[in-house]
């Protein structure tokens, strides 16, 4: 696997750091989760992740940070402060006594102002202050959050990006360095497009009279008969010729496509037409057609789809959840299916600690101060 020969500590905090993690661990890093409480554990970004219950709120869990710290490749860090727990090790300190030590850091603190530089917030929050969330919902209407963790999951894969950079460059420089992938501006970074929209003929900067906001009838979802949707991507003009054409509309007879004072009379002509056929009726005719309307899958049409045709791009587990796979997908270092099973808290606790030098002596010493803390794997659920 293309992560197979790196160590990552991660420190437990939120979504963000945790996906981080994930999608090192699910490209072979070996990845020790630290955590204390179980409801630090967020088992839906844990898998593939080794548990350490380690108690940093005491001097002597501080010790055993910083010694797995100095042989680690990389430590992920979601606390803002930049103080690893009450124990008071800096992660300056860190990167000092091992140089080679990649220190990610996925915060929601904000450069852009300092005024809302150490707010707490929740991907809402992260959407809003990104500039994002004010480009999403429909025209008269007020902004729509889309339920998808969209502004966390940027600063996750931003901060595995980053992650990978950073020990692209330790090779050939010898030195580690902190890689900072803010929230926000994770967010903000990965939405560029939005902003190089505004500077195009097509987008006048008000929302939802736009093309690709839900302004224009070529670019939109439509209900069909049986309550479901399909989307349209008709935008360029051979492609939308040939939506018409799936439509039985004759192109003679309407407004010229990008005559947006015709958009709104487009839109109801195009929503009648519709309602008529059942989703899997559209999908036959635009099958055969090729002009950018699919239908708009379900997380229950996914989940058929991967039983039926068996396909790699989803996986199921023994609690039948589907999931995605690791992408991108390698030649040399495929990623293998992952393991769904996410690991009780403290249950690798002497088995790391073992790895990293101490002796049965030290972590029997450690349970008894209450600094680790050990649990029996579950059943494979």
């Amino acid at each position: 696997m293309a992560l197979s020969s790196v160590r990552v500590l991660e420190l437990a905090g939120q979504y963000p750091s945790s996906l981080c993690g994930m999608i090192l661990a699910d490209f072979g890093a070996l990845v020790i989760r630290v955590a204390w409480h179980q409801k630090d554990m967020f088992e839906f970004v844990n898998r593939g992740k080794l548990s350490l219950a380690l108690n940093l709120n005491t001097p002597e869990g501080a010790v055993v940070l910083e010694k797995i710290c100095l042989q680690a490749d990389v430590l992920i860090d979601p606390v803002p402060g930049g103080v690893l727990g009450a124990g008071k090790l800096l992660p300056e300190d860190t990167l000092q006594k091992n140089p080679r030590l990649v220190h990610v850091k996925v915060s929601t603190g904000m450069k852009l102002s300092s005024k809302y530089s150490q707010r707490r917030g929740h991907d809402i929050n992260f959407l809003a202050l990104s500039g994002v969330l004010s480009t999403f919902g429909r025209k008269h209407e007020k902004p729509y959050a889309p339920p998808n963790f969209l502004a966390s999951s940027a600063g996750g894969f931003l901060g595995a990006l980053g992650t990978v950079m950073a020990l692209f460059e330790r090779a050939q420089s010898g030195k580690g360095q902190t890689v900072d992938a803010n929230v926000i501006e994770s967010t903000a970074y990965a939405s560029s497009v939005l902003w190089y929209l505004q500077k195009m003929h097509n987008f006048n900067g008000a929302k939802g009279d736009n093309v690709h906001d839900g302004g224009a009838p070529f670019y939109d979802t439509y209900r069909t008969s049986d309550g479901k949707f399909m989307a349209v991507g008709a935008w360029e003009a051979p492609l939308y010729e040939l939506f018409l054409k799936g439509l039985g509309l004759d192109p003679s007879k309407l407004p010229k496509q990008m005559s947006s004072p015709d958009w709104p009379r487009l839109k109801t002509l195009f929503a009648d037409i519709f309602a008529k056929k059942m989703q899997a009726e559209w999908c036959k005719v635009f099958g055969e057609l090729d002009a950018c309307v699919t239908p708009v899958l379900t997380a229950e049409d996914i989940a058929q789809l991967v039983k039926e045709e068996m396909g790699t791009s989803f996986i199921t587990d023994q609690r039948q959840v589907v999931a995605p796979m690791p992408v991108p997908f390698f030649s040399k270092t495929p990623a293998p299916v992952p393991s769904m099973r996410s690991a009780v808290l403290g249950e690798h606790s002497e088995e790391i600690l073992r790895g990293y030098g101490f002796s049965k002596q030290e972590i029997a010493r450690l349970h008894v101060l209450g600094v680790i803390k050990s649990s029996k794997s579950r059943a494979n659920l």
